[in-house]
């Protein structure tokens, strides 16, 4: 019944009042026009839109989806908004050019990567203070956290490599070499491979979490497009680690993949240049950032078909979905 309204919904627009109580919210920062989108996942419609400081990127909720944190990368800073009014509280402070974070799974640390500096930065966001401060490769964005907790993975973009990050100490203890310009690492739920995209090597490095060296390489190939378009930003694992799904940049397009086998087994067609993806809490539903299009796409799960996009802000650049 569940999927079904929301299905409706993309035709007919409830009013704000009338959603219902099972709707998350969906956040967008729109990295051109200095604004963050919230659209209703329930009615697919977009319901406010946020001032917020320049150039934000990365977008992340805390886990009781009270507060929405936002890189305003050319502020120098992490930017807190209040869920419940949708207004900016305070800041954290990032270190410079923040790009992308990852909030720990018992959300007390975010680990923020600093592209111009090669830092990565560790916030304890009650106190609003810098833990530490991790020395990385060239150019950091990817940021990933292991499901307890205890690793964390940074890639570097010229470097090209992910490194394993011990979350109580804070060194590294771990480079993998993986292909050119790595943009994204997420763990497998159980803990056990992390997934690195190579936006410029056109690949995803799967890495074992133990022995710490790639097992396996999943490469794209999309007839009538050349190989230079395809390339791997944002990457998500389903829950039961069964099903992932790449966003391919310039590609235009959604890989789904068999996450037991590696297998590429469908592309879904969004917007231009899908960029970063999330999913809502039920799994039911992934929603890609579309950046020249302007626009977000919802998708899916079931069926892996692409279900309607909705205009948002300039440039989209990340996205969030409320844990309620």
């Amino acid at each position: 019944m569940r999927r079904h309204l929301c299905l409706l919904a993309a035709t007919v627009a409830l009013p704000f009042f009338a959603q219902p109580a099972w709707a998350n919210m969906v956040y967008v920062s729109n990295e051109k026009d200095n604004t963050v989108t919230v659209v209703d996942s329930a009615t697919m419609e977009v319901v406010k839109t946020i001032d917020v400081g320049q150039r934000p990127r990365g977008i992340t909720i805390s886990h009781d989806g009270k507060l929405l944190y936002v890189c305003a990368s050319d502020d120098d800073t992490v930017e807190i908004i209040d869920t419940s009014t949708n207004e900016i509280i305070g800041s954290l402070p990032s270190g410079p050019d923040p790009e992308l974070f990852v909030l720990s799974p018992d959300g007390k640390t975010l680990y923020v990567a600093n592209e111009d500096d090669n830092l990565v930065t560790v916030i304890d966001v009650e106190s609003k203070g810098v833990i530490a401060e991790i020395p990385v490769g060239v150019e950091p964005e990817g940021m990933g956290i292991s499901p307890d907790g205890k690793t964390m993975v940074n890639t570097s973009e010229t470097t090209n490599m992910a490194h394993f990050i011990d979350t109580t100490t804070h060194e590294i203890t771990d480079n993998v070499l993986v292909d050119s310009r790595p943009r994204f690492a997420q763990f497998k739920p159980d803990g056990s491979e992390v997934w690195v995209s190579a936006e410029i090597g056109g690949t995803v490095s799967v890495i074992d979490n133990k022995k710490r060296e790639v097992t396996h390489k999943i490469t794209f190939e999309i007839q009538g497009l050349r190989t230079e378009q395809i390339q791997p930003v944002g990457v998500r694992i389903t829950a039961d680690g069964k099903k992932a799904y790449v966003a391919l940049g310039p590609a235009n397009r959604v890989a789904v993949v068999n996450a037991e086998t590696y297998e590429v087994e469908k592309y879904i067609l969004v917007g231009q240049r899908v960029w970063q993806l999330a999913f809502t809490p039920d799994g039911k539903t992934i929603i890609s950032t579309n950046g020249l299009s302007n626009d977000i796409t919802f998708i899916d799960t079931a069926s892996d078909e692409a279900v309607k996009s909705v205009t948002v802000g300039q440039l989209p650049w990340g996205v969030a979905v409320s844990p309620n």
